[in-house]
C-alpha cells in the first residue's frame, strides 16, 4: 500500500513542472528530494471548500464517495498543508450561493465542486467577486469558463480520442445515433467538431427520443444510413442508462452486424459488467481512464473506507491532487488561472490531465476494445500532452 501512495506522488510530481517559471520542488533528479521536505515545500495553509450535495437523498452516497476521495488526495501529499471545508449544498443553487459566501469568508482560497453544472455556475458568479477559482465535478462545458473549471470528463475530449483513433485505424465514413436530449446534441456536435480535424467524413446523424418504440422506429433508418452511404463505422453516443443497450440489441437484428461494421461510444460499455455479454459491444471501442492508475485507486480507497468507490469520486482526488501539486510548488500566486493553466497540466487517479483556457479540460484517455466480453486496452494513455493525439 505504501508503494502505491508513493507512485502516485512521484506520478503527480512529475506532472506539475510549471514552463521555467516554477521551480521544480520535489522533481529535482539531482536532488532527488523525497515530497514531504519542508524545504522543498511551502508550508503556508491551502485552504479548499470541498462543496458537495450531501442532504440530496439522490446524490448523498456520491457526494460520500467524494468526499472520501479528497481526504485519501489529501493524505497521500504529505508534504502539502492542505485543510479540508466541507459544505453541503444538498444540489440546490441558492443554498450552495450562501456557502460560497461563508467559505471565501472563513479563508477558502478554491473551491473543489459542486457538482451540478447549474450550481457550479452560481457558485462561480459569487466566487468571482473576490477571484476565487473554481474547480466543479461537471462536464457540463456551457458553464466552465471565467474562474469556473471542469475536472468531469467532457464529451469534447472523449469525442477527439475516438474519432482520431477511429481515422488512424482507416475508418473513413461514419454514421452517428444519439438521444435527442441536451446530452445527446451536445455528444453529436463533439463528434462532428472532432471528425472535422480528422480524414473521417460524418455521413449521417440520426436522433431518437428517449423511449423504446422510437429507438426501435430509429434502428432501420440507421441501416439505411449504413447501407446507403457505405459506412464503416457506427458511433454511439448513448450510455447504459440511455438507449445503448437497445441499440446493441436490435442493430445487428437488422443487419448492421458489429463483426462486419466497427461501432465504437463515447460512454463506458463495460459498466454495468453485464454489459459485456450483448452480442452487440463484442468488438467495440471506447475511451477510458488509464486502468492501471484508477484501479490503484479504487482498491486503496476500499482498504481505506470499506467501501468501492463511486465511479465519478475520483474527480475529487484528480482536484486535490492537482491543488497539492501547485500548493508544493511555493509560488504566491499558485492557485491562479495562469497556473491552473499550465500546458504540462498534472496526474491524478485518472491519469493525465490539464485545464484549459475556457475552463473546459483535456484528459490523457486509452481505448478499450470489448473482446470475448473482456475489455482490453488496445491503445494506451498517454503519459504527457507530448503525445499526436492531443
Amino acid at each position: 500500500m505504501k508503494t502505491s501512495k508513493m507512485t502516485i506522488q512521484k506520478r503527480l510530481c512529475k506532472g506539475i513542472m510549471i514552463m521555467t517559471a516554477l521551480a521544480l520542488f520535489a522533481c529535482n533528479p539531482v536532488q532527488n528530494a523525497p515530497i514531504n521536505n519542508p524545504q522543498s515545500t511551502n508550508l503556508e495553509k491551502v485552504r479548499i471548500a470541498l462543496m458537495v450535495p450531501q442532504s440530496n437523498a439522490s446524490t448523498a452516497d456520491l457526494a460520500n464517495s467524494l468526499k472520501n476521495a479528497a481526504r485519501l488526495a489529501v493524505e497521500d501529499l504529505s508534504g502539502a498543508n492542505i485543510e479540508l471545508q466541507v459544505y453541503d449544498t444538498a444540489g440546490n443553487d441558492s443554498t450552495a450561493e450562501t456557502l460560497t459566501a461563508q467559505a471565501i469568508e472563513a479563508g477558502a482560497d478554491i473551491i473543489l465542486g459542486p457538482l451540478f453544472g447549474n450550481v457550479a455556475n452560481k457558485v462561480g458568479l459569487v466566487a468571482a467577486q473576490t477571484g476565487t477559482n473554481v474547480l466543479s465535478f461537471s462536464n457540463n462545458s456551457s458553464i466552465a469558463g471565467g474562474n469556473v473549471y471542469l475536472l468531469g470528463q467532457t464529451f469534447d475530449d472523449s469525442a477527439k480520442r475516438i474519432v482520431k483513433f477511429a481515422a488512424d485505424q482507416g475508418k473513413q465514413r461514419a454514421v452517428i445515433a444519439y438521444p435527442k436530449s441536451v446530452e445527446g446534441e451536445f455528444a453529436k456536435f463533439a463528434l462532428e467538431r472532432a471528425a472535422a480535424e480528422t480524414s473521417l467524413e460524418i455521413v449521417s446523424t440520426q436522433g431518437f427520443d428517449l423511449s423504446r418504440e422510437a429507438v426501435a422506429n430509429t434502428v432501420p433508418l440507421i441501416k439505411a444510413a449504413v447501407d446507403l452511404e457505405d459506412a464503416d463505422l457506427v458511433l454511439l453516443t448513448s450510455t447504459t442508462a440511455g438507449a445503448l443497450g437497445l441499440l446493441v440489441q436490435m442493430l445487428p437484428e437488422v443487419g448492421v452486424k458489429p463483426d462486419l461494421i466497427q461501432y465504437a461510444g463515447l460512454a463506458r460499455w463495460d459498466v454495468p459488467v453485464q454489459n459485456l455479454d450483448l452480442p452487440g459491444v463484442q468488438g467495440g471501442w471506447f475511451p477510458v481512464p488509464d486502468q492501471t492508475l484508477i484501479n490503484d485507486f479504487s482498491a486503496r480507497y476500499e482498504a481505506r473506507f470499506e467501501s468501492k468507490p463511486h465511479d465519478l469520486a475520483s474527480l475529487a482526488y484528480d482536484g486535490v491532487a492537482a491543488i497539492g501539486a501547485l500548493a508544493l510548488s511555493g509560488q504566491p500566486d499558485a492557485l491562479s488561472a495562469q497556473s491552473l493553466q499550465q500546458p504540462a497540466g498534472f496526474e491524478g487517479v485518472n491519469g493525465i490531465f490539464r485545464f484549459k483556457e475556457d475552463g473546459t479540460n483535456e484528459r490523457g484517455l486509452a481505448i478499450a476494445q470489448i473482446v470475448n466480453k473482456q475489455v482490453e486496452i488496445i491503445d494506451p494513455a498517454p503519459q504527457s500532452f507530448d503525445y499526436s493525439g492531443y
